[in-house]
C-alpha cells in the first residue's frame, strides 16, 4: 500500500522537475527492487535511474526512493554523497573530468585545468552559461600510465596536451 501511494502521487500531481518521480522512475525502481531481497541493495541502481532520466538527483527524490525502498532516506542520501558519478546538483550534457591525482599532478594537470578553466570560462564544479558543460576535479581517473588524464562523459582522453582541449570540446555539442 505505502508503494501504491508513491506511485499514485507522482502520476497524478503536476510538480516541478525535482520534486517527484515520474512513473516510468517509479516503474523502473520497483522492478529493480524485486530482485532484491535487501532493499538497500537497490540504491544505486535506483540513483542511476534518476540521473538517466534527470541528469542529476534532488534531495527530494532523495525522499522519494526512500519511500519506495521503505528505509530510511539518510541511507540513500548516504550512498548518493558517496558516488562521485551521482550528481546533487544540475549538470551539464557533458561532464568532464579530470584528473588531480599525484601522478597528474606531477605530469601537470594544472594547465589542462587551466586551459579548461579559460576555453569554458567556468571554475571546477561549475557549469557553462549555456548547460553544455560541467568541469569536475577527480582523484583518479585510473589512467595513471597516460597522465595528464581527462574524461569527456564516458570517454577517456590520456596524456592530454593543453592544444588538444579546443579540439576535444568541439567533438561534443
Amino acid at each position: 500500500m505505502h508503494k501504491n501511494k508513491v506511485l499514485l502521487k507522482t502520476q497524478h500531481e503536476s510538480q516541478p522537475n525535482d520534486i517527484a518521480l515520474s512513473a516510468l522512475e517509479c516503474a523502473a525502481i520497483v522492478k529493480e527492487r524485486v530482485l532484491y531481497e535487501e532493499p538497500h541493495a537497490v540504491i544505486i541502481e535506483a540513483l542511476h535511474i534518476i540521473q538517466k532520466h534527470r541528469g542529476w538527483v534532488s534531495d527530494h527524490l532523495i525522499k522519494s526512493v526512500a519511500d519506495i525502498l521503505e528505509i530510511p532516506a539518510s541511507d540513500v542520501e548516504e550512498v548518493a554523497t558517496f558516488y562521485s558519478q551521482i550528481y546533487r546538483m544540475p549538470v551539464g550534457r557533458h561532464i568532464i573530468r579530470y584528473c588531480d591525482s599525484l601522478v597528474c599532478y606531477i605530469l601537470d594537470y594544472q594547465i589542462i585545468q587551466k586551459t579548461l578553466e579559460a576555453c569554458l570560462k567556468i571554475q571546477p564544479g561549475q557549469t557553462t552559461k549555456d548547460k553544455r558543460f560541467t568541469l569536475l576535479p577527480t582523484c583518479c581517473l585510473g589512467n595513471c600510465d597516460k597522465g595528464p588524464t581527462l574524461m569527456i562523459n564516458d570517454r577517456t582522453y590520456g596524456h592530454v596536451k593543453s592544444q588538444d582541449i579546443t579540439q576535444l570540446l568541439e567533438e561534443y555539442p
